[in-house]
């Protein structure tokens, strides 16, 4: 059974960092017996899931105020206040605002407060002190994004760039780490803009240098995902040359077509992208690398489908978040000639089984490794690379930093023991 006040956390990173600050807010205003739904509007299909956990709620807690919010009631608001199931929706700038939840503690149904998004012109603040028994914690350096490409409607869900100033980010991470974490991840939506909006335009380089120069006791530094065409040199440079970042960068790729980038409005090419892994592999080698990646946009041929296969192997890909192109209304991607929706996902298939293969190998180079690893729930370990790693014997306390070895992949996952 859910708490009395449940939070259901769809989509991002950066979504699962402001579920915690709802949460406390929620509990300092008194907010309870509700379900707050915090929705992604990344795809068609992130929208439909979020309209069947709704429903879902309703049949499982028919007596609580079930609250919409997230990136799906900010861009589609009147989707959901439509839903006869759905007693408040609340924008992404309002799901932060102490004021807006002790209006909702005392607040009848039928509440919708979403604002325009543009208008924000702050980001964080929002201090996060613990997150439970989980392993790692998410820091929120930035918000929203300047770039439209053309697929995407996440800006007008998430508003403009803007950043956290360097010493909260400092200050925060911190009190984190005192709390116990070992792990910290950065998130934002478009986190390798960070700075532009600051005083003095200190680049996400020059935010990771100060945090790990200021807080010398955290153990693991991870970065959300990255467009690789916005790494400045100070980035790389810890990146490549730090033991405390972690060895794992997930890149905002989205097409190995160069005729496809250019129509997404990407600002990387295919030849980039691939020369940014080979430089970062060249003086890291255990570099484990990810990419989101759309298959099916708009006028995509097989044979520009192929490139963004072949680029698995050519980059050295092992964690794909592989996403079938839905059209967004607003965008557009949305105007363009489209792909039959059985061939866009036909080739997710494809290139998820390409994906899986690549971690598979990947994997099997682990095996007789000796290494470490933040103890997680369940008897499961995560190294830095990203891989999960089932650990036989006694499970450490969860978020200990242990010493493993690894003895065989299992799955999509590693089986070890702690030495």
């Amino acid at each position: 059974m859910p708490d009395p006040a449940d939070i259901i956390t769809l989509g991002c990173r950066l979504n699962l960092a402001e579920s915690e600050v709802m949460r406390r807010l929620m509990r300092e205003s008194g907010v309870a017996d509700a379900v707050v739904i915090n929705s992604c509007a990344v795809t068609n299909e992130a929208v439909r899931t979020a309209r069947q956990r709704i429903r879902r709620m309703r049949r499982e807690r028919p007596e609580a105020r079930i609250i919409v919010t997230g990136c799906a009631a900010q861009t589609e608001p009147e989707t959901f206040a439509q839903m006869p199931e759905v007693s408040a929706v609340i924008g992404n700038q309002e799901k932060l605002d102490p004021a807006q939840w002790r209006a909702l503690a005392g607040a009848k149904d039928g509440v919708i407060r979403v604002n325009d998004i543009m208008s924000a012109r702050e980001t964080a603040g929002h201090l996060i002190d613990g997150y439970g028994d989980r392993a790692r914690a998410f820091v929120q350096v930035q918000n929203g994004c300047d770039h439209r490409c053309t697929f995407c409607i996440i800006p007008f869900g998430r508003g403009n760039s803007r950043s956290a100033p360097i010493d909260a980010v400092i200050n925060q991470t911190r009190a984190l780490v005192d709390a116990g974490h070992k792990e910290i991840v950065l998130t934002g939506v478009d986190i390798t803009s960070y700075g532009a909006d600051l005083d003095g335009a200190p680049s996400l380089g020059r935010l990771v240098s100060r945090l790990l120069d200021a807080v010398p006791s955290l153990h693991r530094l991870r970065l959300s995902s990255i467009d690789g065409a916005e790494i400045d040199d100070e980035l790389f440079e810890r990146i490549t040359g730090d033991s405390r970042v972690a060895p794992h960068v997930h890149l905002s790729l989205q097409s190995g077509d160069n005729m496809i980038l250019k129509r997404m409005k990407r600002r990387h090419s295919r030849e980039q992208a691939i020369g940014l892994c080979r430089d970062i592999r060249a003086h890291r080698p255990e570099v484990a690398f990810g990419a989101d990646i759309i298959v099916g946009f708009p006028t995509e041929t097989e044979a520009m489908f192929e490139r963004s296969l072949d680029i698995v192997g050519e980059a050295g890909l092992q964690y794909l978040h592989v996403f079938p192109y839905s059209p967004r209304k607003g965008t557009p991607a949305a105007r363009m000639p489209q792909v039959a929706g059985d061939v866009a996902k036909a080739r997710a298939r494809r290139l998820r089984t390409a994906g899986a293969e690549s971690l598979k190998r990947f994997l099997d180079a682990q095996i007789g490794r000796e290494t470490d690893a933040i103890q997680e729930s369940g008897g499961r370990a995560r190294l830095g690379n990203f891989a999960a790693i089932r650990l036989d014997g006694a499970a450490a306390p969860v978020g200990d930093v242990v010493t493993v070895k690894v003895t065989a992949r299992d799955g999509d996952g590693l089986v070890g023991e702690r030495l």
